[in-house]
Parts: structure tokens; C-alpha cells; sequence
């Protein structure tokens, strides 16, 4: 018997959705959680554990984290590495699912709160037929909502697809979302969507708003299960302060502040900035003059969050009242674009793409299909990724120093977006077999990082001649809400993502939407005002691809001369040990004379590259010669490798020897095999039959030696 704690306080409510039981279970495990529960769907099991603890008195931010555990035995896997079996650093798709769950989530707490707060989603058990993301976001608020912590949910979530027939569907298999049109991820309240992500092959705007209606629609009953058991548990409230700027502070600094708002600062983000970074340093000398250096010390940081606060209002209430940017620019206007291509001499493919103060470098690497990355997560099955894009975007590029190291959360998911982007556009391997890795360096920071990157990627894969089916462009979006009216920008820039209340992201071609990503700062958003925004996305994303246009109108037809060059052989998947020949010794003497990197697949496709077109012939024709076929009538150089009484033994091909009769050696009459032939001797022989058996009879008649 199992000794609970809780004794009867066990409860579980179950429901119906979306056609299988959805069950939430608390007070079996995680006794000294805040809040722990056990979800399952089907046969996926995640416990989602909360912690709400007292204020971080080291801490001026909201210190919430939120984590995504995958564990390879829910699979009933054990880590594909050769040196390393237990889990250990989380992999990106692992820090990926925690973005996921983390964005809709933290803007539900209220501002000023300061307590530290833990989530974590494991997955125990995962069911092979669907993935378990938006069942780890739903253990996620599920176990927040237990602790009684200031969270404004429950939210849950949903990935949406497209069946057989092209209507809205969830739950699917990975593979079917991979190679469907449609993966779209929706997060939402009760009454208002909070979060969006989605990778899809071209789908139209009317078509993507539709599938955030639908599952909107169909979210709902896990948000109601999760209140039903709210309820059930009767959770306590969690007392709490919330920690805000002392009014005194921010009353005077909007006193002082409020004639220096002029239309001089409607201008550029270079010179804004410049003027709003005097302006703060000309408040700390005014305010600083009126006390001893070590009193004003100690309530400057009040200062400058309370003029940030002032900056924020002024930056809303000239959008809201008068329709004028910060930096003067209509809604539905982009900044100023200026890009290059083939910036860099030695790399396969650059381009630099800069919209306002925002910079982006790319960097495109081609190489064979073997340098693809092999996925080993809870959920990949021998998958293999082909393109890869990676984002860097170090601290001196806001202006700031910081420490370097490798990428975290924010890197890692600005690559993704600008990778899926892209993904959608990539011709198949077997019409072009490479691996391409792209690298965004960006340069400089004013907002929307991600969708230059995207915009750099595709300059440079074009650049690396690269044969997309169609370039693709992005755009981030904003939204100012003032009681029910919503206003939505065009090309959103840093100060207005501060001060605004959604920063939405969207990729696409001429064709169709190829990637998206929204996050709210409000409690949740209609879906119309979504339906909205992605149409004035449509047109800021047109201008920006008409931009791109004139840089470089389609993919180079000719690739780098430093980018090796593949060429595909087929062969007879039987000659596969041939060419690769007893511990791979023939495959291994073929690369090390030629330089050529070789690559045999289990079908047989043989492909070869190298920047030097004689090693690559020289290579080809080696591994031709290897499993070429007997052809009959055909002409052999080959070498006598067995003599008996009534003829010789001849090697044409490899591994292939054909039968010399005494009487086929020369044009006369002759007594010993012996009198001409000898063993090793190269000799010209023609191939007269090979019969039902598949034994050759070969000839010296009549040629030539």
C-alpha cells in the first residue's frame, strides 16, 4: 500500500477532447510541490510541478522560470550518443517546447511581482501517435493555477493541422505535421488568444485565421477541466506584494519630462535615441543637484525606471490620439531598406540586409547530405535535419557589453522561427543534395531581428545559388489596445514593442504564409484583430520582398567555385559492399586518392563532391568500374588470373572473371593455354554470351593486342 499524504485528497476530473479522455489527476505525486499534477491523453503522461515562493530580494525582474523535460525513456528510447546516456543539457527542441509553454504564460502575472516562481513539465510517458507539447503546456497551467499564485489563467493549448481532406485537425503525428501544409500552435485564455506559433507550406492569411478560430474553439475544454478541478482542490490564494515605483517618483518625473516631449523627437531611431539618451542624463543632473551623491545614489534606479514608464506613455498615447510613430512613420510603413549580396569573397553565399538601425549578415554553407544533423531527442525517430539556421546576436549590438557564450533561449528561437521560414521554399535533396547551414550574425538591434534574419537568409541562399521555389520576406507587427479599439503597426521597432501590447511575426512568399509567431502582453486577444493583422502583414511583407527583388531577382545559376560540387551516381543496391569492399578498405582508398567525399545510401545513390572536377571523374569512373555490368560484344582490358588445361580465367570487372576456352585464344590452332597466356598477363578479350547460369564466355579472336 502506498502511504499519501493527502489521503483523500486525490481527485481526478476527466473529459472528453477532441474525440480521446483527458484527465487531470491531483495529490498522487509531488507532495512538497506548491502545486504538482499528473496529465494524460491517451497514452501521454507529463507531470507539470509549480513552486511560488517568497520575493527575490536580489532580484529587479519577475524571476520565473519554466522548463520543458524530455525523458527518452517516455519513448522507450535510450540516447543515440555514443559516450553520453543520460539526459543532460536540454536539446534545442527541448528549449524550443519551454519557449512555448513560458510566452503564454508570464504576461499573466501582474506587474510588480517579484516572487520566484518554478515550472517544470516532464514527460513520463509519450505516446508515439501525437506529440506531447501542448499536453506538457496544459500540465504547465494546470500546476500554477494550484499554487494560488497572481496567474491569470488557465490557459491551454493546441497544434493545428490539415487532414486528408483539408479540414482543421489536432493531434497528428509528427511526421504527418512535417509533411502536411499546416503547423500551427494557439495558446489561449478562455476568452482571448495569448500566443502563436506555426511553420506551414504557403497557406493564405483567410486560411491561417480560420485555423486560429478553430482552435480557440477547441481549446476550451481543457481550460474548463482545469477550472472544475480549481475547484475541486479549493486552492488558497497566495499572499503576495507586489513591488511598484514609489508614486512620488514618477509624479515628478512626469512633471519635469512633460516639455520634452516635442515633435523634435518625432525623428529616426539613430537621433531619437540620441535625444531620448540626453534627455535621461540631463534628468539625473537635475534631480541628482538637488541631494548629496550618495542620497541620489540610492534612488536613481527610481529615476530612470519612472522615465522609462514616462517614454513608454508618450510612445502609446501619440499612436492612440494622433496616429504618429516614434519616429515618424504611418502605421502601415516600413523603414528605410538597404541590402547587399556576396559581401563576403570566400564563403558559398552573404548578404546583408539592414531595415532602419536593424542589421543582419548571413552566411550560407553548403556541403553533401551527410553533414546533415541527426536528431536524437524523446521524439525524433532517426530524423535528420538538413537546413539549419543559426542566429547570433551578441550584447554589443544594443550598444551594451556582456558576456559571450553560447546561445540561449532567445537565439535559439529567433533561428528556429527564421529556419522554418525558409524550410517551406527548399528544393527536395534528390534535385539538390546538400546540407545548407545558415548563419545570421546580426550587426545591430532596433527591433525584429528574427524577420531580418529571415530576410538576410533568403538573400544569401540565392546568392549560394541555392534553387528556392520563391523568396520569402517577414514582417513584425504590433498592437496598441485602448478599450475595445486596436491599433496594429506596420514593422515594429524596439520602442514600440516596449510599449505595446503584442509583437506578432509573420514569413511568407508571393503564395502564401510560411511561418509565424505571436506574443501578447494583454490577457488575450480576439481572434478577429489577428484576422487583421496578418493582412497588413500581407502588404508590409510585399514591400519588403519588392525590396529584396531588386537586389537579386532569383537564385544564382551557378554555385561558388569554393562550394563542392555533387554528382549522383545509381547503382545496383547488391554492389553496395563492392565499392565499400572488406572493412571498407575500396571506399577508403577511393577518397584518399581522389580528396572526393563519398556517400552511400541503403537505396543505393552514390554521390560524390569535390571543388576539383578531375578528382571527381577520376572518382566516378573508379566506383563505375567497380559495379559496372558484363555487356555483351563489348570490348574488356582485363588479366589472366587462373590457367587450366582447356583455357584461361579472366578478370574484366571487378569481382566478375570470365572463361577463355583454349580454342578462343587466337585466330590459329594452339596446343598448351600456356604457349601464349600466362598468369597476371593483360590481354583484350570480347564478351561472347553469358548464359542462364550467368557464367561469361569471353574470346581473343580477331582483336587486336
Amino acid at each position: 500500500m502506498i502511504i499519501n499524504p493527502n489521503g483523500d485528497k486525490q481527485i481526478t476530473v476527466k473529459t472528453d477532447w477532441l474525440g480521446k479522455e483527458l484527465s487531470l489527476e491531483f495529490g498522487r505525486v509531488g507532495f512538497r510541490t506548491h502545486g504538482s499534477v499528473l496529465v494524460r491523453y491517451g497514452d501521454t503522461v507529463v507531470l507539470g510541478s509549480a513552486i511560488a515562493g517568497p520575493i527575490n530580494p536580489n532580484t529587479d525582474f519577475f524571476p520565473l522560470s519554466i522548463d520543458y523535460e524530455e525523458k527518452f525513456y517516455a519513448s522507450g528510447k535510450i540516447s543515440g550518443s555514443r559516450f553520453i546516456k543520460r539526459e543532460g543539457r536540454p536539446s534545442d527542441e527541448a528549449v524550443l517546447n519551454g519557449r512555448l509553454i513560458d510566452r503564454p504564460i508570464r504576461p499573466l502575472f501582474p506587474k510588480g511581482y517579484r516572487n520566484e516562481v518554478q515550472v517544470v513539465a516532464t514527460v513520463l510517458s509519450s505516446d508515439p501517435e501525437f506529440r506531447p507539447d501542448v499536453i506538457a503546456m496544459l500540465a504547465a497551467s494546470t500546476a500554477l493555477m494550484l499554487t494560488g499564485a497572481p496567474f491569470d489563467g488557465p490557459i491551454a493549448g493546441l497544434r493545428v493541422g490539415l487532414d486528408e481532406k483539408g479540414d482543421f485537425t489536432a493531434f497528428l503525428s509528427r511526421e504527418e505535421y512535417r509533411t502536411g501544409k499546416l503547423d500551427l500552435v494557439v495558446a489561449a485564455r478562455e476568452n482571448g488568444i495569448m500566443m502563436v506559433e506555426a511553420g506551414m507550406k504557403e497557406v493564405s492569411e483567410e486560411k491561417v485565421a480560420d485555423a486560429i478560430e478553430w482552435a480557440l474553439e477547441n481549446i476550451q475544454p481543457a481550460i474548463k477541466l482545469q477550472k472544475e478541478l480549481i475547484e475541486k482542490v479549493g486552492v488558497t490564494e497566495q499572499e503576495y506584494e507586489l513591488v511598484k515605483p514609489d508614486e512620488k517618483f514618477q509624479t515628478a518625473v512626469d512633471k519635469w519630462v512633460e516639455s520634452k516631449f516635442t515633435e523634435d523627437l518625432h525623428t529616426e531611431y539613430p537621433e531619437r535615441n540620441e535625444m531620448l539618451a540626453k534627455m535621461r542624463e540631463e534628468m539625473h543632473e537635475t534631480f541628482g543637484s538637488a541631494m548629496s551623491e550618495d542620497e541620489y545614489k540610492e534612488v536613481k534606479q527610481e529615476y530612470d525606471e519612472a522615465l522609462t514608464v514616462a517614454i513608454h506613455r508618450n510612445v502609446r498615447e501619440e499612436i492612440i490620439e494622433n496616429g504618429t510613430r516614434p519616429d515618424g512613420r504611418k502605421t502601415t510603413e516600413v523603414r528605410p531598406l538597404s541590402s547587399e549580396v556576396s559581401v563576403l569573397p570566400r564563403v558559398h553565399g552573404s548578404s546583408l540586409f539592414t531595415r532602419g538601425v536593424t542589421q543582419a549578415m548571413n552566411v550560407v554553407t553548403l556541403a553533401p547530405l551527410s553533414y546533415s544533423q541527426m536528431l536524437d531527442t524523446m521524439e525524433a525517430n532517426d530524423e535528420e535535419r538538413r537546413y539549419m539556421h543559426h542566429y547570433n546576436a551578441p550584447s554589443y549590438t544594443v550598444g551594451e557589453p556582456g558576456r559571450m557564450g553560447s546561445p540561449g533561449r532567445r537565439e535559439i528561437g529567433h533561428g528556429y522561427l527564421a529556419e522554418r521560414a525558409l524550410t517551406a521554399v527548399l528544393p527536395e535533396p534528390e534535385d539538390f543534395p546538400y546540407a545548407i547551414r545558415s548563419v545570421t550574425e546580426i550587426m545591430s538591434q532596433n527591433g525584429s531581428t528574427s524577420m531580418a534574419a529571415t530576410c538576410s537568409s533568403c538573400l544569401a541562399l540565392m546568392d549560394a545559388g541555392v534553387p528556392i521555389k520563391r523568396p520569402v520576406s517577414g514582417i513584425a507587427m504590433g498592437l496598441m489596445a485602448h478599450g475595445e479599439d486596436y491599433y496594429i503597426l506596420t514593422d515594429l521597432a524596439d520602442q514600440e514593442d516596449f510599449a505595446g501590447d503584442m509583437d506578432f511575426k509573420v514569413t511568407g512568399t508571393t503564395e502564401g504564409i510560411t511561418a509565424m509567431q505571436m506574443d501578447m502582453k494583454v490577457h488575450g486577444l480576439p481572434a478577429s484583430v489577428l484576422r487583421d493583422a496578418l493582412a497588413q502583414a500581407k502588404a508590409g511583407r510585399a514591400s519588403i520582398l519588392e525590396h529584396m527583388l531588386t537586389i537579386i531577382k532569383e537564385p544564382r545559376k551557378e554555385l561558388s567555385p569554393y562550394a563542392p560540387r555533387i554528382e549522383k551516381l545509381q547503382i545496383n543496391p547488391d554492389k553496395i559492399g563492392t565499392v565499400i569492399g572488406k572493412g571498407g578498405e575500396t571506399i577508403q582508398e577511393i577518397t584518399k586518392t581522389t580528396g572526393v567525399e563519398i556517400d552511400i545510401a541503403e537505396t543505393g545513390l552514390i554521390t560524390f563532391a569535390s571543388t576539383e572536377p578531375e578528382s571527381m571523374k577520376k572518382a566516378m569512373d573508379w566506383v563505375s568500374g567497380l559495379v559496372e555490368e558484363p555487356e555483351v560484344g563489348k570490348i574488356y582490358t582485363g588479366k589472366v588470373v587462373g590457367i587450366k588445361d582447356f583455357g584461361a580465367f579472366v578478370n574484366i570487372l571487378p569481382s566478375i572473371d570470365g572463361m577463355l576456352h583454349i580454342s578462343q585464344i587466337a585466330d590459329r590452332r594452339i596446343d598448351k593455354v600456356t604457349d601464349v597466356l600466362k598468369d597476371g598477363q593483360t590481354v583484350k578479350v570480347k564478351l561472347q554470351a553469358i548464359d542462364d547460369r550467368g557464367k561469361l564466355s569471353l574470346t581473343m579472336r580477331g582483336i587486336e593486342q
